[in-house]
């Protein structure tokens, strides 16, 4: 059996995040601040996670410090998966793409997708809807809206206009057609108005050198594994503009035999969408939990592949 670190997106960011990282992330935010040209700990005021860049920049310096300070603790997993912006603390963990290159790369990843849409846009989570019955909802309005994520069976996130996307949400309730709840995120991401955002970021990345990840990569965007530098490439630099597919990421896994799903701070939104995948496995948020519950819990997946 196997085990999968899941780095949260955008949504989960919470205000004061990094002031509450794990012993040790001190020289990280230091590296952190020396790249960006600026004090890394001003970035989670609830002023500054109005902009997409610090909370992309946050979600990506907590995944990276919770994930070193376990994998100095106790065995490394087996798999890493982010969703959206997730995935850039998922290739650090792997060691495919080195950190001070991320915290560039992710900086400009926020300015790009903010400059594009600054403001009128986003994204809505629908959940009691299946695909078929959200396309069928988005054919019925005008205006710029486009499923963005496959979360789980019952949940699909649409990205677009806010006029659309209200458009959308006013529809289903007529119809008494599930729940609609717009967001924390403030521009239109894994859609097609992200692709010129999208394309400007993979030039930024062709002077970027990444590696073989060490730890299985699971793309979120094709829910299969990448191995290759260059795919790895395109797949960070391109998946801010394709639809996430969550979950078949997390059936990915378990197929492939992982069974202890583990959701890197903040928050427990993945542990939510991931119970229903790993009924036969185990699901845990490190926010919250125990070191020694953790440590426990790796370590009986290790002494299970044996």
């Amino acid at each position: 059996m196997s085990s999968l670190f899941a780095f949260p997106g955008q949504g989960a960011q919470q205000v004061g995040m990094l002031q509450r990282l794990p012993e040790g992330a001190g020289q990280l935010l230091e590296e952190a601040s020396d790249t960006l040209g600026q004090a890394a700990l001003a970035l989670d005021s609830r002023q500054a996670l109005q902009s997409t860049r610090a909370v992309q920049l946050c979600l990506l310096l907590s995944g990276v410090a919770w994930a070193r300070w376990l994998m100095q603790r106790s065995p490394a997993p087996d798999y890493v998966a982010g969703l959206s912006i997730g995935a850039y603390p998922a290739a650090v963990t792997a060691g495919a793409l080195g950190f001070a290159d991320a915290v560039r790369l992710v900086a400009l990843r926020g300015e790009l997708m903010q400059c594009a849409y600054p403001q009128g846009y986003g994204m809505t989570a629908l959940s009691g809807l299946d695909l078929a019955s959200v396309e069928r909802l988005l054919s019925e309005v005008e205006g710029e809206v486009f499923v963005a994520n496959l979360n789980s069976e019952n949940q699909i996130v649409i990205a677009g206009s806010d006029t659309a996307m209200a458009a959308v949400a006013a529809r289903a309730r007529r119809q008494g057609q599930g729940v609609a709840r717009r967001l924390a995120v403030s521009v239109p991401s894994h859609c097609p108005l992200l692709d010129g955002p999208a394309a400007e970021l993979a030039s930024a990345f062709a002077t970027v050198e990444l590696h073989r990840p060490r730890i299985t990569y699971l793309s979120a965007s094709s829910a299969r594994p990448v191995f290759d530098p260059q795919r790895l490439r395109d797949d960070l630099a391109g998946n801010m503009a394709r639809v996430v597919d969550w979950r078949a990421t997390l059936r990915n896994a378990f197929e492939r035999g992982v069974r202890l799903h583990l959701e890197i701070p903040p928050g427990s939104v993945l542990s939510g969408l991931a119970r229903a995948v790993f009924e036969q496995g185990r699901v845990v948020a490190v926010e919250g939990t125990r070191w020694d519950t953790l440590d426990a819990l790796l370590r009986q997946e290790v002494a299970d592949d044996r």
